[in-house]
């Protein structure tokens, strides 16, 4: 059937909060309407063109590229018909987002064979028309007709569109939702001109024919442009970062870096060595990637502490260059799971740096390789289940106290496209109404998920290119400022960007802080490059015995009890348990650890045995996916890694063309259908997310310097993790920790504490940044009085010299930080003179910023009344007011006199196992919880507790989830009932009753 019309003018759901179908929903309706081409012009960029056109090519679709861009009335739909016609587009998008003066008429490119403007706008078409080819846009409706003689009159030709949002009409609903909530707006109270027509959907060629009967020249016009316009966007050439040295060969320099690297990884060369390096750098250089690993060892050259990671960890030239520190020949790590000849995608290196270091290194990149070529990968941020939720609710004018009674209950984990049916179905909901229109607002919320509502800057990705980024994609900025991409990663690659991933982590920066901490207590300079205390005896304990709280990656509850069964302190295990914890091979770890203890087994197949040796027959790491696939099938590199790519991205209809291909090739080399089941089964747990092993041996390296330090270095060490704002728990739950450890835990004190927790001599001190709801000016002109003059010797002292409000110094007060200079005064006596100090007549003194005070100043010597001290429970309150939990006391300890009065003998966590197979009553304070379901869909939850003894680990199978879930506060403290079990002697509580303990803060 020959093509009559084109649909020139079209928005997909990446015109935020406009348009609302997907690009692979509106190629899918054209093919089925009978279009062979179709252009995506989305609101002032390209955020979907690479998924557009990969969506173009699967339903046969001739893809024509352009953008709706302008401010205000001057807007313009602009087809790009040349390649150069996309560059310009994207510089002028580019300008259109970073230029506050931006005007398409002046900022408009010279182009006339690259670029076509299509508008409504006479103005516009007057402006542009003598050096730009222009159109004016036809929509079908009132109007039209004055529109077609406008067309004439400007000797332009008139182009029909139908300023399409959605790809079907049933989806207009969709789109006043959106527009609605962009809004912030009821649905009954969205102005006209914010929405669209209903008919602006993805109509037919006879239904554009039927609506436009009296024009069709404006029609056949769609197919001239449509002819013009370049089509073939199937192929983008990799654009890689340009390293920046006056030597013109760029190998020999990075030869000679690595020979230097040998030097001091190795003291000397060996076979080993130059085999491997002679094998990755013929690969690295025929695969263009020369100039990638210099401007990646010139990055992390900036920061001494640092860590690779990822794929790139398995190549030796990262390792000799200082990018990464697991030597990648001693831990057999397969350099072509990074890069191999046949791998077509863009591999990137991962390198993680102390969280807080992140900005300054981005800025310090930003003025060496210029801010015109380097810039973030975006995120597409869409809608989560909770958020879809409360939105849809507020646009329906639901009250904010009911839209939070139902999202507080979906704490747990919801599948897209299976909201109701969840929620409908959850022990949280049970009892309670959901009413008219909550049904409406959550099959709308379910629809919701789908569709990115704006961008943000990507965790880690950057973007540096030899030229200006600008001409690849458009840039514009994050709301924090920065310069991102358009593309979320998956695009850029797609389009041939290579990223380079510098990401925040905090652990990293506690072990700088803890060394920094050392350094300063013992004079002892540990280089992190050089710390490797993977023989410690200490550290492998502390690993073995999974007294890991704080310890990065194996914090988790999962993770240390897997520790625990396993019984293992060294590194080669611990880089088995950081990639097999993975959620979807919970069902293999079993078998694994019977292995581990000794249980006999039989290779998945003989030709994997020598693969799966040092995995106890299991598949473990990506590569191992690879690997089997190469080794049972036949497969070529590129099949076996798409396989994993594939596997990782649970794409079904890829997934069963593969299982496919996979059997046949086992078939085919007489391995039986049995095995080809079993091993597909264990590669379909690498289904999510899963590591590769040079991944989990850096992650593993980490883990073990973070162990050292808390073994050997307890309060340097904790300190620092609670500076950083800790890891996996709470403050409190770090604190408690502290304790168990046999560390005093010391509150705020105006003298002695820093900014942050400092550590040393058994001590963790708290730091002022502790202080809750007292300003930080306050705090930093504390600071910076006491390092410019002294310590302060009195109250009245530290009032004279810094200008604190008066709620800050009751603050100050109430939290025990002005305990060391109350000279004898109790808390009430203390609280009654800073309250006269400030309510006394006196002098205005000068502020700390050259500002005339606002705090009086007494004349006399202040007499303070004799008043009785606090109770321990007003003590307490004042705690958690000002430091945002109790530190005096463990609050089951203000809670035990009860529980001893209740039927039940409460047995300590630090006995349970003693009491293995009884049935036992524990006190516990919950501190981390996780929602789970079963095989069978149901949900249950795991939740650690803790005593003043131990922490331990709960189960609440669904029987007991049904009945308590909606019970448990992660603010108070319980009596568990529930039997002691013990898997590989670790014990955990099957709970079968939970008890609330009386609040600790109520009289």
């Amino acid at each position: 059937m020959r093509e009559t019309f084109v649909h020139l003018h079209v928005h997909s759901h990446y015109s935020m909060m406009r348009g609302v179908s997907s690009v692979t929903a509106l190629c899918r309706t054209a093919s089925a309407l009978g279009f062979e081409h179709l252009a995506l012009t989305d609101d002032k960029g390209f955020y979907g063109l690479i998924n557009f056109l990969d969506a173009a090519r699967r339903f046969g679709i001739h893809p024509i590229v352009g953008t709706t861009i302008g401010t205000g009335p001057d807007t313009a739909v602009v087809l790009a018909k040349t390649p150069r016609g996309y560059e310009l587009l994207s510089e002028l998008t580019t300008r259109r987002h970073l230029d506050a003066d931006f005007s398409l008429l002046r900022d408009f490119p010279d182009g006339r064979r690259d670029l076509v403007v299509l508008t409504a706008n006479p103005e516009i078409i007057k402006a542009l028309h003598p050096r730009r080819e222009c159109g004016v846009e036809v929509v079908p409706g009132p109007g039209d007709r004055r529109l077609l003689k406008m067309a004439h009159s400007l000797g332009v030709p008139p182009v029909a569109t139908n300023a399409v949002h959605f790809a079907h009409l049933e989806d207009y609903s969709l789109h006043r939702l959106v527009r609605a909530i962009d809004l912030n707006l009821t649905l009954s109270n969205i102005p006209r001109e914010e929405i669209v027509r209903p008919d602006q959907w993805l109509q037919s060629a006879a239904q554009m024919e039927r609506r436009l009967p009296h024009c069709p020249e404006a029609l056949a016009n769609t197919l001239k442009l449509a002819g013009e316009c370049h089509t073939k966007w199937d192929h983008f050439r990799t654009i890689f970062p340009h390293y920046r040295d006056r030597r013109e060969d760029h190998f020999a320099l990075l030869l000679e870096k690595c020979r230097k690297g040998i030097s001091w990884r190795y003291g000397r060369t060996s076979p080993a060595v130059e085999e491997r390096l002679a094998e990755e750098l013929d690969l690295i250089g025929a695969k263009g990637y020369v100039d990638y690993f210099l401007v990646v060892a010139d990055i992390v050259g900036r920061r001494p502490i640092h860590c690779g990671r990822g794929s790139g960890a398995a190549s030796l030239v990262s390792y000799l260059l200082g990018i990464t520190h697991v030597d990648p020949l001693r831990h057999n790590l397969l350099f072509g799971r990074f890069l191999n000849p046949e791998r077509k995608d863009l591999p990137d290196i991962d390198v993680d740096f102390p969280w807080d270091e992140r900005d300054d290194l981005f800025e310090e990149l930003r003025r060496h390789y210029g801010a015109e070529r380097m810039a973030t990968v975006a995120n597409h941020v869409g809608f989560g289940a909770r958020a879809a939720v409360r939105e849809v609710a507020r646009v329906y004018g639901v009250p904010a106290a009911e839209i939070k009674e139902v999202t507080r209950r979906m704490s747990f984990w919801t599948e897209p496209g299976a909201m109701w049916e969840r929620i409908g179905t959850h022990p949280k909901f049970r009892g309670f109404p959901l009413d008219p229109p909550w049904p409406e607002i959550i099959d709308l919320a379910g629809r919701l998920e789908s569709l990115p509502r704006h961008l943000s800057m990507h965790c880690g990705g950057v973007i540096i290119a030899p030229d200006r980024i600008s001409r690849h994609v458009p840039v514009q900025r994050s709301a924090k400022g920065a310069r991102i991409i358009q593309w979320e990663k998956d695009q850029a690659e797609k389009a041939g960007l290579v990223k380079i991933d510098l990401l925040g982590n905090r652990s990293l920066a506690v072990i700088r802080d803890s060394l920094a901490a050392i350094r300063e207590n013992y004079g002892k300079d540990l280089e992190y490059a050089r710390l490797n205390p993977v023989d410690d005896p200490d550290t492998r304990e502390q690993i073995r015995t999974g007294r890991t709280m704080g310890v990065f990656y194996v914090e988790s509850p999962a993770m240390r009890l897997l520790q625990q069964k396993a019984g293992c302190g060294d590194f080669e295990h611990l880089v088995i348990h950081s990639s097999i914890i993975r959620p979807a091979a919970n069902r293999y770890i079993r078998d694994y650890l019977d292995r581990l203890h000794g249980a006999p087994y039989e290779p998945l197949h003989p030709s994997l045995a020598g693969l799966l040796a040092e995995n106890y027959g299991i598949l473990v790491y990506q590569e191992d996916v690879v690997q089997a696939a190469m080794i049972l099938a036949g497969f070529s590199w590129g099949e076996a890694d798409g396989l994993r790519k594939v596997i990782s991205k649970k794409s079904r209809e890829q997934l069963s063309d593969y299982r496919s291909r996979f059997a046949r090739g086992c078939a085919a080399r007489g391995v039986s259908p049995d095995v080809v089941d079993r091993v597909w089964e264990m590669f379909i747990s690498f289904s999510g997310y899963s590591f590769c092993k040079p991944h989990s041996a850096s992650y593993a390296l980490v883990s073990f310097k973070s162990a050292y330090l808390k073994a050997h270095y307890p309060a340097e060490f904790m300190a620092a993790v609670l500076s950083n704002g800790g890891g996996y728990y709470s403050t409190f739950a770090y604190v408690s920790e502290s304790r168990r450890m046999g560390l005093t835990v010391a509150g705020p004190d105006i003298n002695e504490s820093a900014w942050n927790y400092r550590g040393g001599d058994r001590c963790v001190r708290m730091g002022l940044r502790q202080l809750q709801n007292i300003r930080r000016s306050t705090l930093e002109d504390i600071l910076a009085e006491r390092g410019k003059n002294g310590p302060f010797a009195s109250v009245e002292e530290l009032l004279r010299r810094v200008d604190i409000p008066p709620s800050d110094g009751m603050i100050l007060a109430r939290s025990g930080a002005l305990d060391s200079l109350s000279g004898g005064l109790n808390r009430p006596r203390l609280l009654w003179f800073i309250e006269a100090w400030f309510n006394g007549a006196g002098v205005k003194g000068t502020a700390g910023h050259g500002q005339i005070s606002a705090f009086p100043r007494p004349r006399a010597r202040i007499v303070v009344p004799p008043l009785p001290g606090f109770s321990p429970r007003q003590t307490w309150r004042h705690e958690m007011e000002t430091l945002g939990f109790v530190l005096s006391v463990h609050p089951l300890a203000m809670v035990e006199p009860m529980a001893r009065k209740l039927p039940h003998r409460v047995t300590k966590a630090a006995d349970l196992h003693r009491h293995v197979g009884e049935r036992v009553c524990t006190a516990g304070w919950p501190i981390t919880r996780k929602e789970v379901l079963t095989r069978e869909g149901e949900p249950m939850e795991f939740v650690s507790f803790e005593d003043r003894t131990a922490i331990y680990e709960t189960v609440f199978f669904p029987s007991a989830f049904r009945r308590f879930c909606q019970d448990i506060d992660m603010n108070r403290g319980y009596l568990i009932l529930g039997k002691v079990e013990s898997e590989f002697d670790t014990v955990s509580l099957a709970v079968n009753r939970v008890v609330k303990l009386p609040p600790v803060l109520e009289d």
